[in-house]
């Protein structure tokens, strides 16, 4: 695939970094590893696949936009006549298959800028976390308002609109496809198989702290975008503070004068609640799945709340935002080896 070139980025993924850059092999022109201050000996492992490497200036606060756009433009640097390129987070696997696809729609297709597939979570059965992920992945196919972080992009749109912005510690893709769809551009999702994910969330705390992102997510990209005809998730920022901030304190706060009746406002979570769950099993998704689905979303209205509440303080302030990381890092190529040594 001489046409298409990859980018790949991460900071302390192990193992999974192999199976990222592994899967690549031998389906693109160039692959580029962008590392943002990995000390697990990412670096020496992408090299020794073949792989071009970009290490992150540690001066400069990291987002994965600016390690996008820092990885794109090595790319273009080594291999000027690219035409499109493939970004992919490295807890990601390649579906084979993907990227030929893939070409094919963008080459079919002179006006689509993006087109992205389904995104798998590798275990989506090993906690109720994973399996939300895998859930939340899940969204339909065609046209498209935006992509996430696994997605093959047309080299000229992209140069067009500048790249990511590399200020923003989330949401930056479906930002860049504002810009892009404002620019006349379209995204696509097919309906195929594109990745395969390891989020090995394990613990209450790293799901908070994932909707507490989103929610910063929200609150920046309505900020920067709500003012134009998209009205780029200016919906999804006020439904946050709703839920999140005013029918409780409505129902908490003025519950003395009401003697207890203004209580029955918190009837509206359950509610909620069940309408979440009965549209998601109007998308044929198990009644299970669909209740945990429903209740998540419930629930995170408050982490995203305090995310909401993060973004404005430092916007206020003057202060530059910083990453709201989840992920535990994965064991070192060095600690594999060593735990497999300990089990013959």
């Amino acid at each position: 695939m001489k046409q298409v070139g990859l980018v790949a980025i991460g900071r302390n993924e192990g193992p999974r970094l192999r199976q990222c850059l592994v899967s690549a092999t031998d389906k693109v022109a160039r692959v580029v590893y962008v590392d943002s201050g990995s000390t697990d000996g990412s670096l020496e492992l992408a090299r020794s696949i073949g792989a071009d490497t970009v290490e992150l200036n540690l001066s400069i606060p990291f987002t994965a936009a600016r390690a996008r756009n820092e990885g794109f433009a090595r790319l273009l640097k080594l291999s000027p006549d690219i035409e499109f390129v493939q970004f992919v987070d490295g807890d990601c696997e390649l579906v084979d298959g993907w990227i030929e696809l893939a070409q094919q729609e963008l080459t079919a297709k002179p006006d689509v800028a993006v087109v992205c597939g389904r995104r798998r979570e590798r275990f989506p059965n090993a906690t109720a976390y994973n399996r939300l992920c895998d859930i939340e992945w899940d969204t339909p196919v065609g046209e498209a308002k935006a992509c996430g972080g696994d997605s093959m992009m047309r080299v000229a749109a992209f140069e067009q609109v500048g790249g990511f912005n590399p200020a923003l510690i989330a949401g930056e893709e479906p930002e860049l496809c504002v810009r892009l769809r404002q620019n006349g551009w379209k995204i696509e999702r097919l309906d195929a198989e594109m990745t395969l994910h390891d989020a090995q969330m394990t613990s209450f705390t790293q799901w908070w702290k994932r909707s507490q992102r989103a929610g910063h997510a929200y609150a920046e990209g309505s900020w920067l975008h709500g003012n134009t005809p998209d009205r780029h998730w200016v919906k999804d920022t006020t439904s946050i503070w709703f839920w999140g901030f005013v029918l409780p304190v409505l129902a908490l706060g003025t519950a003395w004068f009401t003697h207890g009746w203004s209580l029955w406002l918190l009837a509206g979570y359950p509610i909620l609640t069940y309408r979440i769950y009965r549209r998601m099993l109007e998308r044929n998704l198990p009644a299970k799945d669909s209740g945990l689905y429903a209740i998540s979303c419930v629930i995170g209205r408050f982490p995203q709340l305090q995310g909401q509440i993060q973004f404005h303080q430092r916007r206020l302030l003057g202060q530059r935002s910083n990453l709201i990381e989840y992920k535990r890092s994965s064991p070192s190529m060095e600690q594999v080896r060593i735990s497999a040594k300990s089990t013959k």
